[in-house]
């Protein structure tokens, strides 16, 4: 099997043609193998990029678990990489993935990434909870660097009130006026991953919505990079969401399998 590694800001996926539909996607073992760091290729998430009847391709998500997943903000990026890759677009693109249809620009490695509009985010006495095309806990701590995340994500993630289903859980920092760090617990590879792009959006927005920030735009440092996040605003609902960060293609090879 040909397989090829990319990564946005430390996120990494291993992304497969499946133009062809070749690949078993019911095959759980097979998906949690390849993203196995001991055993397999290594990575936080498998992409399968397909064809589709009206939109440039379409967009199939694995968590490292195997299990396929919602939305994955820095998968996207990537893919719209890869397709650019594959010469199946040039600078502009529209894509399906398990959200909907997303429109994308990229520039040069730098992909521009529109996510879902957002119109409710649900504000309690120490944390937000927003949806963002994944579900995510929002919560701001002090040092953060010395935060234990995976620890503490792994008892929200399981916690009341997401139970069986769980959330994926950011913790924040501020940094600057605008500028904020951002460490983040992914249900579905159940540890801290050095980024996450439905994080990152899901954050940008409920600092503004508890008035943190005053801007459209934010940039969020993550453990492998840095990321912005753009939005407006129409009738209390966030749309022309935007998440802008570099994408990587780290190496092609083969697997048996």
């Amino acid at each position: 099997m040909t397989f090829y590694k990319y990564q946005g800001t430390g996120n990494d996926f291993v992304i497969i043609d499946n133009r062809q539909d070749t690949f078993n996607k019911n095959n759980t073992k097979l998906i949690a193998f390849l993203c196995n760091r001991k055993f397999g290729i290594g990575a936080d998430g498998l992409i399968l990029l397909e064809n589709h009847a009206e939109a440039d391709f379409k967009m199939v998500y694995f968590n490292a678990d195997g299990n396929e997943s919602s939305m994955c903000g820095n998968g996207g990026r990537c893919i719209v990489a890869f397709a650019k890759f594959l010469k199946l677009i040039q600078h502009n693109t529209t894509f399906e993935a398990i959200d909907g249809l997303h429109h994308a620009t990229i520039d040069n490695r730098t992909v521009h990434l529109q996510m879902k509009d957002v119109n409710t985010i649900e504000t309690y006495a120490n944390h937000q909870f927003l949806d963002t095309g994944s579900p995510h806990h929002v919560q701001f701590v002090e040092n953060l660097s010395d935060f234990n995340v995976k620890v503490e994500g792994e008892k929200i993630r399981y916690g009341q009130p997401y139970n069986e289903a769980g959330s994926n859980v950011n913790f924040v920092e501020q940094i600057t006026k605008n500028t904020f760090a951002v460490r983040t617990y992914e249900r579905g590879v159940e540890d801290e991953t050095l980024s996450c792009g439905t994080g990152v959006t899901a954050v940008a927005l409920a600092l503004h919505k508890t008035g943190l920030i005053k801007d459209n735009k934010v940039i969020l440092n993550v453990e492998g990079g840095v990321l912005q996040v753009s939005f407006n605003i129409e009738n209390n609902t966030y749309n022309n969401v935007m998440l802008i960060g570099p994408t990587t293609q780290v190496f092609k090879g083969e697997i048996e399998c």
